[in-house]
């Protein structure tokens, strides 16, 4: 995480409207009713949200979450780069650099950036462009921009094909399923088919408290996972980016360990089991059943239909769909015997995937030493 305290006087410093154009007002939203699929990206404020038949930009460019984005947890990334011909919703300022500022260099300086002291709202955090004008920025000559952002570049190319490793052992537990119980869209198979709600108990985490992020609930020993965390995992859930106090206990649950946890707004239909007892909100749904080969069957069948629950949903503020929609999924229901046969072949995919993980946690280390050092100008 990069913050005013991280960036030393090494360099100068400037204010982010000083070597940047704000291009915010080029650009468009299209609800995704009106959007028609093509061949041009169409960004928001996370990233590629799908395509349009159409663009606005054509060029290399920064965007920055203005609203919606990752500004409690700035590790997970809240700018990235653009090129070519792409279209940008009013969730991300488009940021083109001056000619002081290497738009590589820019990039890495905001991605991991700490905004919150210029973010506003409760609810949902917004980053305006006046706010986001008062980030302080180091600048070093060009040729130094340059020589960070490729160092920094091929840092995080490592971390990117370890996470490519764990990504197709992932896919290798689909193809155990597909291998052993067939397409489950089509159930060619003749499973029998039963409620989810069946199966063990569907429910939804709980968040009393408004607003969510008021800083008495946060900052204990309680782990909180919100959709983000599920969404980015790799069927597992080993990580949490906050925490709960004793009064945001108070005003949630405990789920424990073992609990599969189904994200219902923002990311749809992602899933990942809890390795650890945690809290989670409203929007993410715990689904427990007393048979563990059952809880991973269930994950696995639910990242086959991830897609199709995610059109399903309405889109307001944010994406959503509600409990009972899935307490009421019929799955195609195996023998106990051979989901429970297929559980053992998943946890031997699992030990496989053990050294990849322990080497991308020390990759991360690593990029997170190398861009503090880099922005204080100890590289």
């Amino acid at each position: 995480m990069i913050s005013r305290g991280s960036i030393s006087g090494a360099y100068p410093t400037k204010r982010l409207g000083d070597v940047v154009e704000f291009l915010d007002s080029m650009r468009r939203p299209v609800t995704e009713s009106d959007r028609r699929a093509g061949p041009y990206p169409y960004y928001g404020a996370n990233g590629q949200q799908g395509t349009i038949d159409d663009f606005i930009f054509d060029e290399p460019l920064v965007l920055l979450a203005e609203d919606g984005g990752h500004f409690g947890t700035p590790n997970r990334g809240i700018a990235y780069r653009i090129s070519g011909k792409t279209w940008v919703n009013n969730h991300a300022h488009v940021l083109r650099p001056k000619a002081n500022m290497d738009l590589a260099f820019l990039c890495r300086l905001l991605e991991n950036y700490d905004v919150t002291p210029f973010v506003t709202g409760t609810t949902r955090g917004k980053l305006t462009q006046a706010g986001a004008s008062e980030i302080l920025v180091p600048v070093p000559p060009l040729a130094e921009q340059r020589r960070i952002a490729e160092l920094l570049d091929k840092a995080d190319a490592l971390r990117a094909k370890r996470r490519a490793a764990v990504a197709q052992l992932h896919t290798l537990t689909q193809s155990i399923f597909l291998d052993m119980f067939g397409d489950p869209i089509l159930n060619m198979r003749g499973w029998p088919k039963k409620k989810l709600s069946t199966l063990g108990t569907v429910d939804r985490g709980v968040s009393k408290h408004r607003p969510r992020n008021a800083p008495e609930l946060l900052g204990g020993p309680y782990p909180f996972v919100q959709t983000g965390d599920v969404a980015n995992c790799d069927g597992s859930i080993r990580e949490f980016t906050s925490t709960y106090s004793e009064a945001g206990l108070r005003q949630s649950r405990i789920w424990p360990a073992g609990t599969l946890c189904i994200t219902i707004a923002a990311n749809i239909a992602k899933t990942g089991i809890l390795m650890f007892d945690a809290c989670f909100p409203d929007s993410v749904v715990g689904f427990r059943s007393d048979d563990p080969a059952t809880i991973e069957f269930v994950r696995t069948w639910l990242s086959f239909l991830q897609a199709s629950l995610e059109n399903r949903a309405p889109e307001s503020a944010q994406k959503n769909i509600n409990l009972e929609i899935l307490r009421g999924l019929s799955v195609p229901t195996p023998d106990v015997e051979l989901r429970r046969h297929f559980a053992r072949r998943v946890a031997v995919v699992e030990r496989l995937k053990a050294p990849h993980r322990a080497s991308l946690i020390e990759l991360n280390s690593l990029f997170a030493s190398l861009q503090h050092r880099a922005f204080r100008g100890e590289l």
